[in-house]
């Protein structure tokens, strides 16, 4: 038996590891300010500890999707700034006023919802999802530039960023100079920025005056090429029954798996709606007591079993579905290239009512 309880399912941040990603990030901004983006509740690693601890890392603004998350950084006594920027069409936005949260503005019917507001003008560059037509761009600006809020920069969003040879960028970063003229000649004077974590760390020509670092601040690379990037989540369980089976039996649902030799089974309290995507079944390991070793049979709801062999496993075991790779473990980024998604995905998806989440290194 371990000597330390491990919760069924439990994710560990290491908050020193997202320092380090953040603090690398910004230096590599040069002259740029840092936007840490905390969307999705910190994409998973929770957004009030990772806020606070890329701030005390370099980074001087946050970004949010919506309002609602926003304001709870507010309420969670964080002051610096904030840009919220996607919410439903009939979203009351006056609490940004009040709040001193920054909003983006897509269209000239945004801009009528609003009052004294902070704002940032997003252009559709090519990305075609939220965003500005170009075609519009002109009557937005004009509009912002005759309200009473203030418009304190315009920005886009790159599409093929993390594919550093696609001429696409070029393409947006030319259209993004375009709209920026057209705010200019209008009499506005707005920073800019357009740089996601891939452009951050390829692109220097487009960090402007801020970027904006999402998945490379949890230490996912999201380029092709090394950088030294350190995953901060972990993802642990532990053994919570053995047993030996004798060879031709099989495992879990459908039998999909059969042994061939006599084995010692370890039993996992964690499944798919704890984070395992069901399409993982039979195509992934995890570390235990030492080794990397298979899961066998399809992933349930609730549980997964471990192939041990004839080794020498105990009830309580640490078990490592993924982490840093440190040890030997798998990684999110495995696990995504494994089922053809993105780690974005799987990180994302330990925002769940059964995991523990725990935080490594200094809180704040």
């Amino acid at each position: 038996m371990a000597d330390q309880m491990i919760p069924r399912a439990e994710v560990t941040v290491d908050l020193d590891l997202l320092r380090h990603n953040v603090a690398l990030l910004a230096a590599r901004a040069g002259g740029a300010e840092t936007m840490a983006v905390v969307k999705a509740d910190g994409y998973g690693h929770g957004a009030v500890p990772v806020a606070r601890a890329a701030l005390s890392a370099g980074a001087t603004w946050l970004g949010s999707c919506s309002l609602a998350e926003a304001l709870a950084l507010r309420a969670a006594g964080i002051t610096a700034p904030v840009l919220a920027w996607l919410d439903i069409a009939d979203t009351d936005l006056s609490a940004a006023v009040s709040a001193g949260v920054d909003v983006s503005v897509s269209s000239v019917d945004q801009l009528r919802g609003l009052s004294g507001a902070r704002v940032h003008l997003k252009i559709d560059t090519g990305l075609c999802r939220n965003g500005c037509p170009r075609a519009r761009w002109a009557e937005l600006v004009a509009a912002a530039a005759g309200s009473d809020n203030e418009v304190y920069a315009i920005w886009s969003h790159l599409a093929c960023a993390d594919e550093p040879d696609n001429p696409a960028t070029d393409r947006q970063a030319e259209r993004f100079a375009e709209a920026y003229q057209v705010a200019l000649d209008a009499g506005l004077a707005p920073r800019r920025h357009l740089a996601n974590s891939a452009a951050t760390l390829n692109r220097p020509d487009l960090h402007f005056d801020l970027v904006r670092v999402g998945i490379a601040m949890y230490g996912l690379n999201p380029l092709p090429q090394q950088e030294d990037l350190r995953p901060a989540m972990t993802f642990r369980s532990s053994v919570a029954l053995l047993k030996r089976v004798p060879a031709g039996e099989s495992v879990s649902y459908g039998q999909t798996w059969t042994a061939d030799r006599d084995t010692t089974l370890a039993l996992v309290p964690v499944g798919y709606a704890d984070g395992i995507p069901r399409a993982l079944s039979g195509r992934f390991e995890v570390l235990l007591a030492g080794k990397r070793r298979p899961v066998r049979g399809r992933v349930c709801m609730d549980q997964i079993v471990v192939d041990c062999g004839d080794d020498d496993v105990y009830l309580g075991d640490e078990v490592v579905l993924f982490g840093s790779g440190a040890r030997g473990e798998p990684t999110a980024t495995e696990w995504a290239d494994t089922i053809g998604t993105i780690d974005y995905e799987i990180v994302t998806g330990m925002y769940r009512p059964r995991v523990t989440r725990t935080y490594l290194g200094e809180v704040g």
